[in-house]
């Protein structure tokens, strides 16, 4: 641990009342907040989470550097995220290392999600000049209409454990290209993964002799969290977690007239039709499943397999899982890591235990694997007679359900009949059935996949889902729209003033 943290330049905070020379806040009323290893319930770290005083005093900070930043050209903004983008590079391997440490997930999955905030640094790069505005044609003559978007404000970004990193960077890198700060509260499970990206971004900052435009505050979300979403110097909130949490915040910020951006629970499927490509189809399969050990919001929870090959698939899946390797994230053969937390492990035993008595079958799985230390569990495969309220349900663990069906409408029925909306997929080889999960009564999801699985989307597309999912989008395509404000202005450049409508007032 000591080794990672000395290569990502981490020290020890100077004592003060205010931020320091290093750009901390020494706050001796804060409480302690201890931070686990997953895969052996060890203290790694303990880090001190920030009090109301602190957090307010980041905030003004945040505000004031936003009244500068805003009338930074956006190409300017645009080189502080490259050099970011070049600072993190440079710290890849032990970053993605310290991912895998703290939350859990393998060490490929680890450096590939701190990949994810180089590439995403890139993108936002380009976009810096790209924050588009439209023309149009006035009714009026010597008018001109045009619409312009302007930065919203200081940006409060809360983000979940099972991306520490990119969650926030697809968040972060788009509010600063378009002229906001960005006060970020992580997830109390990965608070040094949080610190260790703080820290490289103050740096970053100091190249440019700027402070305050990404800023971090550490507490609990009854806490900091509370404080963050009712604050009304914060004009929106970005969040990634539970729908139970994203409601109380949609709620909340509304109440005060503010914005949402809400990335919340999947329930994703994979629909396998009876001329798919098994080969392909088990390998998504089995990543879906069992990548990040089922933590992902992205990762396949059910599958929904044409009655004609299931049996075929099924035992393929079973051989597959058997063959995956348990143990320790940081070894590079390990395939699955822990699950974050204890709680996770009841939350899988609970699901499964409801999943049997609804008439489930376990197919491979079902074991906690109490011999090891750690967090860690068999990946689950249940065949279940119908979809009952539990495989409704979301449940962050390596837990799959599969299903039956003959025709590809009552695929697409069972689908749909969830409360979820994120990631979709299908595998076959027939145009039509394609088109018929992509058509507007197909796929009720933000993300419709075809021959791939429903996890491990690319940052140039939008990220995000519907229904309970949130409706919100992050990441690519026009994304960066959520972060600002639009304005539409109409110039009269002529010497007469006609009204719209072709109305008369007066004497015209």
């Amino acid at each position: 641990m000591n080794s990672l943290l000395k290569k990502l330049n981490i020290k020890e905070v100077n004592p003060g009342a205010s931020f320091g020379a290093d750009h901390w806040i020494d706050d001796k009323n804060g409480a302690e907040l201890v931070s686990y290893n997953p895969s052996t319930g060890e203290p790694i770290a303990s880090v001190i989470q920030a009090t109301p005083a602190a957090y307010d005093q980041v905030v003004t900070a945040s505000q004031k550097a936003f009244t500068t930043w805003r009338d930074v050209p956006a190409p300017k903004r645009g080189q502080l995220i490259r050099d970011l983008g070049e600072a993190t590079r440079a710290l890849k391997e032990p970053l993605g290392e310290l991912v895998t440490l703290e939350m859990g997930k393998i060490r490929a999955e680890g450096l590939g999600e701190v990949q994810e905030m180089i590439d995403i640094c890139e993108f936002a790069l380009g976009l810096s000049r790209q924050l588009y505005g439209l023309t149009m044609h006035s009714e009026r003559p010597s008018h001109r209409m045009y619409e312009q978007w302007h930065p919203l404000g200081p940006v409060g970004v809360i983000t979940a454990f099972n991306f520490p990193v990119a969650v926030w960077s697809w968040n972060s890198t788009l509010a600063a290209v378009c002229g906001d700060t960005v006060i970020w509260k992580p997830s109390e499970l990965v608070p040094l993964t949080a610190l260790a990206v703080q820290h490289i971004c103050n740096q970053v900052m100091a190249d440019h002799g700027l402070s305050g435009i990404f800023s971090l505050v550490i507490g609990t979300g009854t806490e900091v969290g509370e404080l963050l979403i009712n604050d009304p110097r914060v004009p929106l909130v970005s969040f990634t977690g539970s729908t139970k949490v994203g409601r109380h915040i949609s709620q909340t910020v509304a109440g005060r007239f503010g914005r949402t951006l809400l990335e919340l629970g999947g329930n994703n499927a994979i629909i396998v039709h009876e001329d798919a490509n098994l080969d392909l189809a088990v390998r998504g399969i089995v990543f879906g499943a069992v990548g990040t050990a089922g933590q992902r919001c992205t990762s396949t929870r059910r599958l929904i397999v044409h009655k004609s090959i299931a049996n075929e698939l099924a035992d393929r899946l079973v051989k597959a899982y058997a063959q995956v390797n348990i143990g320790d994230p940081l070894e590079i053969e390990t395939l699955m890591g822990p699950l974050v937390t204890a709680d996770a492990m009841k939350k899988m035993e609970t699901a499964l235990s409801t999943a049997q008595k609804d008439g489930g079958k376990v197919l491979a799985g079902g074991q906690a694997l109490n011999g090891n230390k750690g967090n860690f569990v068999q990946p689950t495969i249940v065949r279940m007679p119908a979809q009952t309220d539990i495989v409704k349900e979301e449940t962050f663990a390596p837990l799959l359900y599969v299903l039956e069906y003959e025709t590809i409408d009552e695929a697409i029925a069972l689908h749909n009949d969830v409360p979820q909306g994120l990631s979709s997929a299908i595998f076959t080889d027939s145009m039509q059935t394609v088109e018929r999960f992509l058509s507007a009564g197909g796929s009720d999801c933000g993300i419709a996949n075809v021959n791939i699985g429903t996890s491990g989307a690319e940052i140039g597309g939008a990220f995000g889902g519907e229904k309970e999912t949130g409706g919100g989008r992050e990441s690519g395509s026009d994304a960066w729209r959520a972060y600002m404000r639009r304005q539409t202005n109409t110039i009269n450049w002529g010497k007469e003033l006609p009204l719209a409508q072709g109305i008369k007032f007066g004497g015209d």
